[in-house]
């Protein structure tokens, strides 16, 4: 029989690029240097923001299929890879005609804290672009004990890695056409249908969905997928990729036929049976960037401590 394939599950990178180049070593490391080559590689979201390097990870990320072509690469969108991609106007359209202004409405009483952007290009801006590119009036997070980079998203050193100023609409000449490419490729959540996992019993066949944030409890499962996977944009604010409680926890109906749910995204490493929150790193330049690998539920890390 044969051996399943490896599937490693990557968690937010956040602009830090020695922090990725170390995970990828110890991943091969870890797992060998013929299984990595022909493993299947989800990066869970949050590329850019945070730390220095965004577009030096974007390449990073761009160069891989050519560097490992029996490798499968899996990019999904996080809530600060969306922001920039709406900055950037690479988002699909709205269905049925509507602009992107309809989703402000909903928000608009956060806009003046918020400091949305009002530079050139603002009025066909999806909202999550405004908040990103906007200038916060507050300059303490203070539920991470953190000083905002600029804008709510912390976006000021992805602008910084581009060369342009921090809210400038220059960013969208200054981003090359095949990053503007990779973020309009984004998925929202992806899914494998056969994927093993260790446990007590022995070896597990499951589903796996890879999302950002998580999937809504209490909300159709297969209604939530079908959304992500058209990228409907008109949502201002797509849970899956940027909630929160709501979407800790796997949906009920998820639980009756064994399906892994993995995310980043919350700032926390978190392993509850089948749930599998990756993201150690939450943007903080002290914390590592770790990743899962399956079937054997390793955490790999940049400084190479493995549990």
């Amino acid at each position: 029989m044969s051996r399943p394939r490896r599937v490693c599950c990557i968690g937010d990178v956040h602009g830090y690029i020695s922090k990725l180049q170390n995970l990828w070593k110890n991943l091969e490391t870890h797992i060998g240097p013929s299984d990595f080559n022909s493993a299947i590689i989800i990066f869970l979201g949050d590329y850019c923001d945070r730390g220095p390097n965004t577009r030096e990870v974007i390449d990073f990320l761009i160069s891989l299929p050519t560097k490992y072509p029996n490798q499968k690469h899996v990019f999904l969108s996080g809530n600060h890879d969306l922001g920039f991609a709406a900055f950037v106007g690479v988002l699909p359209e709205p269905g049925g005609g509507l602009g992107f202004k309809e989703g402000w409405k909903q928000y608009e009483q956060n806009e003046e804290r918020e400091g949305w952007f009002k530079g050139d290009g603002y009025e066909k801006m999806h909202l999550q672009g405004r908040r990103w590119g906007g200038k916060i009036t507050v300059k303490f997070n203070a539920a991470k004990g953190t000083e905002y980079k600029g804008s709510i998203y912390d976006a000021a050193p992805t602008f910084e890695s581009y060369g342009v100023a921090h809210g400038s609409a220059d960013l969208v000449k200054a981003v090359p056409d095949h990053h503007k490419k990779f973020l309009a490729d984004m998925l929202w959540v992806h899914e494998e249908d056969e994927v093993c996992v260790e446990t007590n019993d022995g070896i597990k066949h499951c589903k796996l969905i890879a999302v950002h944030a998580g999937l809504e409890r209490g909300k159709k499962v297969e209604e939530q997928l079908e959304l992500l996977k058209a990228k409907d944009t008109r949502v201002p604010k797509v849970e899956a990729l940027s909630g929160r409680k709501n979407v800790w926890d796997i949906p009920e109906e998820l639980t009756e036929k064994p399906t892994i749910v993995v995310s980043g995204h919350h700032g926390k490493l978190h392993i509850d049976g089948l749930r599998l929150i990756i993201d150690e790193n939450g943007g903080l330049e002290s914390n590592p960037v770790a990743a899962i690998v399956l079937p054997s539920m390793k955490i790999v890390r940049d400084i190479n401590n493995l549990v």
